[in-house]
């Protein structure tokens, strides 16, 4: 499945899409290069499941913990700095993935061993009108 951001203003919308579309999966992986926009495609969904916090890249932090309305966890991951999957062990990377709630990944590609197998892969493609593709 596919779906495309023309402009940023649409953003909103396409981030509910995402999520009807994948209604029942919690554990999303984006691959994509440096600027296609995962940490703006995950504000967006982090928006649109009525995220309380202020959504920033975990770029340092490995991970950031959003509180929703419904008094829910939002887990969002970057794993851009990582340097040894012991790392994702130390600070209990597995614990978040089965905690039922949603996480989204940014660089999984550095602890692609550790991702289950029904995780959601989402690769995000600039073209060339700088509008984005998700494909999923």
């Amino acid at each position: 499945m596919q779906l495309t951001i023309t402009y940023l203003a649409s953003i909103g919308e396409t981030a509910k899409q995402f999520l009807e579309m994948n209604s029942g999966k919690k554990i999303f992986a984006f691959y994509g290069d440096m600027g296609a926009g995962k940490t703006t495609f995950i504000k967006a969904l982090c928006a649109e499941l009525k995220s309380l916090d202020v959504v920033t890249s975990p770029t340092f932090t490995l991970v950031n913990e959003y509180m929703t309305e419904k008094h829910d966890y939002i887990y969002h991951f970057d794993f851009y700095r990582i340097k040894k999957l012991e790392e994702a062990y130390d600070f209990g990377f597995e614990e978040y993935l089965d905690s039922g709630k949603y996480c989204f990944i940014e660089w999984p590609e550095k602890i692609e061993s550790l991702l289950p197998d029904s995780i959601s892969r989402v690769k995000i493609v600039v073209n060339d009108d700088f509008s984005r593709t998700l494909h999923f």
